[in-house]
């Protein structure tokens, strides 16, 4: 029979075992009573000798059935597990420390797998690639022509796609809706390898300027809701943005695209983006346009190492042919410098890899020093709490029992104490993860990021688990089963100065765990404060009341100045409605997260790289951006009238450093477009309009009328208001409408909330560092506490005969006190030079902030000195209450 299945049977075998040895000793007493004529208390007598020890004979035959390493762990977990049921509040603390730890790291781990981890559902999707452009910022986007050159570069890529995301107006049975798509390239279904479960994928064939007619691929999700999964719906028309697009594929379900953190619904030719782009045509602007992000599948037998170094040689000459304009540049970035390189892309596409990858790894750095600092707190608790098993584990020890036996035991209360813990911390991460995700994604579009737990973060969970069994239990194990068996034997739970030396060690690993705590509340105290400064730190605009409407004239009819014209009319009835104090349009808002740029010079300057925004008149007085010099644009701003524009203080100072910029001129071009002479009517404040923590950049305003030659200008209308937000969206659908029934449904986001997202990185980083410094803060305060209480619990005779002498409990209470005051103390100092020698890890998350400012130093120690005195009150005042009599009489 199988020894594993004897493991679950074993209590019928050694039943039946002890019958058949009783057996056969009756059988035996009988046969000596029958042929020598003894007594049957003589006989029984006979039949031990002859038979011998029956418990041993019973032993050896169950050895031979068993496999005694299992049967000594099953026994092992549980004793471990009756020992914690007798200590509820003990195990509790245990395992509520180790779930935060686990907790914490495996959600943290579950959104980096999402993120950087993860690979995209298709098949071999190692052998995926990004492709990005060095130097300069414009890194993953890409110009149409580049594209194309990339793309025929058979010798390195099998397929190479290009791809946009873009958002369709979708007429459907129920009028307009808003719909997340994307625009890809002829290769982009053959480069994901993924066939459609209806129909066909898009091919090179559809991707053709001029192609007769254009086909569009539909998710599994729009199919559903929009089509009840009809299997006919091949070669329905659907219209995206007033065009009319041919149903030609249905994706299967789990396909989600080249984006880890978009799904889209809807899939067109790139070459249709001027029929659905209105005006912008980005498909058609060459090199002036960077707007195409492109990853691409590598050719067979082709490494990363090796796309890389054909890419280096081939940029310089694709970058001359593509870029025709010798003098062209972007930021740092010019024509001989810019080069094409490959990483990997089994992961896709993710804005939110760029933006959130530092204060993630700086995250999931703070949660491995939680879990360290939990593993530490219950290795100081269960080294105090085996000083009171001592003579237990030294009589199991002077009977025979091996200590490498003793050790497996105790390590099996601290993998029991992991294991319940780790379970705790993995049902908790989900939900802590989806919390993550919630506060990570922002703004208007809706961003998905796959948390889910998988293999990687299963694997991790059991490293976090064994990690924590080794750092919990091996020293404890190996310290209580160490030193004089007799005297062990002696003190038992009573502390001793033989085995003073042994309450240094609990002490020491507190010290340890105070200074980690240290770091993490100065930690937290620095990136506070830069959040702080960061919210107060002059966005050069009044962000309360202010709301955004975002206005999209592309399907209405009229064009050129007449839209100005619309625009000013929806101006005008909006500034009626009540509650309103001012309205202004700008095409780029602050903190959009885009940006325009052109080059500009003053007379007899070189050109100067300027942000440029334009807007109407009225919103500075919208915005609460102070007029510092001269005045704001009016209607009489034409552009026949002479070019005017508005300059920031930034753009003063670098244009004119005398300070005299008022009526100057610059002269300056967007790319693509004739150079036009400007007369500054006014300087403003400075507005950030990219981040807050970057300075406010030089920036030239130009009049809502100058923008007339784009025949479907799009602006946002910043409007301040007082009262809910509810009524006054209403409102503004409702003169929309009126105005122009072809202009979709408007959205709207206060900037309270825009700024919030624009240091979502900054907040999350700061609110996550608090929470972990607060539980810190408690965990520590319990290590304290309890390594305290076992140990003033242990010195009951020692303080008794202290008070039977005549100490004071006012002595007492300071003799318990200066125990973790020294303990504390040198933790604060360890920790402090551990905070300053780590400061330079934290300086680039900080705005206005020192990485060694003295008064969040300052206040981390009061805190830690403050949550020490706290976690010795209670051990030391119930220390000064012990009846000295009562002590005596227990010796």
């Amino acid at each position: 029979m199988n020894p594993f299945r004897l493991i679950f049977r074993r209590r019928r075998i050694y039943s039946d075992l002890s019958e058949e040895l009783r057996q056969h000793l009756e059988e035996k007493t009988e046969q000596l009573m029958r042929l020598d004529g003894l007594s049957r208390q003589e006989a029984e007598q006979a039949a031990r000798r002859a038979f011998g020890n029956r418990t041993v004979i019973e032993e050896r035959s169950r050895a031979s059935w068993q496999w005694p390493a299992i049967e000594n762990l099953l026994r092992d977990i549980a004793f471990s597990a009756r020992l914690l049921r007798r200590s509820p509040g003990f195990t509790f603390v245990a395992i509520l420390t180790l779930t935060l730890g686990v907790g914490a790291n495996t959600a943290v781990f579950s959104l980096l797998n999402g993120l950087l981890l993860r690979p995209l559902p298709v098949p071999d999707a190692q052998r995926l690639v990004l492709l990005k452009l060095h130097p300069g910022p414009i890194a993953y986007s890409f110009c149409t022509p580049l594209f194309r050159a990339l793309e025929a570069r058979h010798d390195i890529f099998h397929h190479a796609f290009a791809t946009n995301s873009h958002e369709f107006q979708f007429r459907g049975k129920n009028g307009n809706e808003q719909v997340d798509g994307a625009m890809v390239s002829g290769q982009f279904f053959d480069a994901m390898e993924t066939a459609p479960q209806l129909g066909r994928a898009l091919t090179p064939g559809d991707d053709r300027k001029g192609a007769a007619g254009y086909g569009v691929v539909i998710s599994d999700s729009f199919w559903k809701v929009h089509f009840d999964r009809d299997p006919n719906v091949l070669g329905r028309r659907l219209m995206l943005d007033g065009v009319a697009f041919t149903v030609v594929g249905v994706m299967p379900p789990g396909f989600i695209g080249a984006d880890a953190t978009h799904r889209p619904r809807l899939y067109i030719p790139l070459s249709a983006e001027p029929l659905v782009d209105g005006p912008y045509a980005m498909l058609d602007q060459s090199y002036q346009s960077w707007w195409l992000r492109v990853g691409a599948r590598l050719k067979p037998g082709v490494s990363l190492a090796q796309a890389n170094a054909a890419l280096a040689a081939a940029s310089p000459a694709i970058m001359r042919e593509v870029i025709t304009d010798p003098k062209w540049s972007f930021f740092k970035a010019d024509r001989e410098s810019l080069g094409v390189s490959a990483e990997s892309g089994a992961a896709g596409f993710s804005n939110l890899r760029t933006e959130y990858r530092s204060p993630l790894l700086m995250t999931f750095a703070l949660c491995v020093l939680v879990l360290l600092l939990a593993c530490l707190n219950l290795a100081s608790l269960l080294l105090a709490r085996s000083a009171s098993r001592e003579r237990e584990i030294a009589t199991r020890l002077a009977i025979g029992a091996s200590r490498r036996r003793l050790i497996q035991q105790l390590m099996i209360d601290s993998l029991l104490l992991a294991v319940l813990g780790t379970g705790a911390g993995l049902a908790l991460a989900p939900l802590a993860s989806r919390l993550l995700v919630n506060m990570l994604t922002h703004g208007s579009q809706t961003l998905y990021l796959d948390a889910s737990i998988d293999w990687r973060v299963l694997l991790f969970a059991a490293g976090a688990a064994v990690l924590s069994t080794m750092l919990v239990g091996l020293l404890p194990a190996f310290q209580a089963t160490a030193g004089d068996l007799v005297q062990h034997m002696k003190d038992g739970g009573r502390g001793s100065t033989k085995s003073e030396h042994r309450r240094l060690l609990p002490k020491a690993l507190l010290t340890l765990e105070v200074a980690l705590t240290m770091v993490l509340v100065t930690g937290a105290g620095l990136l506070g404060a830069s959040l702080f400064r960061l919210y107060h730190s002059g966005q050069g605009f009044d962000a309360h009341g202010l709301v955004e409407v975002n206005i999209d004239p592309d399907r209405q009819p009229l064009e050129g100045p007449a839209v100005i014209r619309l625009y000013r009319d929806i101006a005008e009835r909006i500034s009626a409605l009540p509650g309103v104090r001012a309205v202004g349009y700008a095409s780029v808002p602050p903190l959009s997260g885009s940006s325009m740029m052109s080059s500009e010079h003053a007379p007899g300057g070189g050109d100067r790289d300027v942000y440029t925004n334009t807007i109407g008149p009225g919103y500075f007085d919208a915005m609460r951006t102070a007029i510092l010099e001269g005045r704001d644009f009016n209607t009489r701003d034409l552009p026949d009238q002479g070019g005017r524009v508005i300059i920031n203080h930034a753009a003063a100072k670098m244009f004119f450093p005398s300070g005299d910029a008022l009526g100057k001129t610059l002269a300056g071009s967007i790319p693509g477009k004739p150079e036009r002479i400007e007369t500054i009517v006014g300087i403003v404040e400075d507005t950030k309009y990219s981040t807050l923590k970057e300075p406010a950049p030089p920036t030239v305003y130009y009049p809502i009328s100058a923008d007339g030659h784009n025949k479907k200008p799009s602006f946002t209308a910043m409007v301040r208001f007082s009262g809910p937000i509810a009524p006054l969206a209403a409102a503004i659908r409702g003169i929309l409408t009126s105005v122009s029934p072809d202009i979709p449904e408007p959205s709207f986001h206060t900037m309270d909330k825009e700024v919030d997202d624009s240091i979502a990185a900054e907040r999350v980083m700061a609110l996550l560092s608090i929470f972990f410094a607060v539980s810190a803060l408690l965990v520590t305060g319990i290590g304290l506490y309890g390594v305290l209480a076992y140990s003033t619990a242990r010195r009951t005779s020692e303080i008794g005969i202290r008070m039977a002498l005549g100490a004071a409990p006012s002595q007492v209470i300071g003799l318990i006190f200066r125990e973790n005051a020294w303990t504390a103390g040198a933790g604060c100092v360890a920790g402090l030079i551990a905070a300053i020698l780590a400061s330079r890890a934290v300086a680039s998350f900080l705005y206005g902030t020192s990485a060694r400012d003295p008064w969040i130093l300052s206040a981390s120690l009061a805190i830690l000195c403050l949550i020490a005195a706290i976690a010795s009150l209670v051990p030391a005042v119930r220390a000064a209450s012990i009846d000295p009599m009562q002590a005596l009489r227990s010796e």
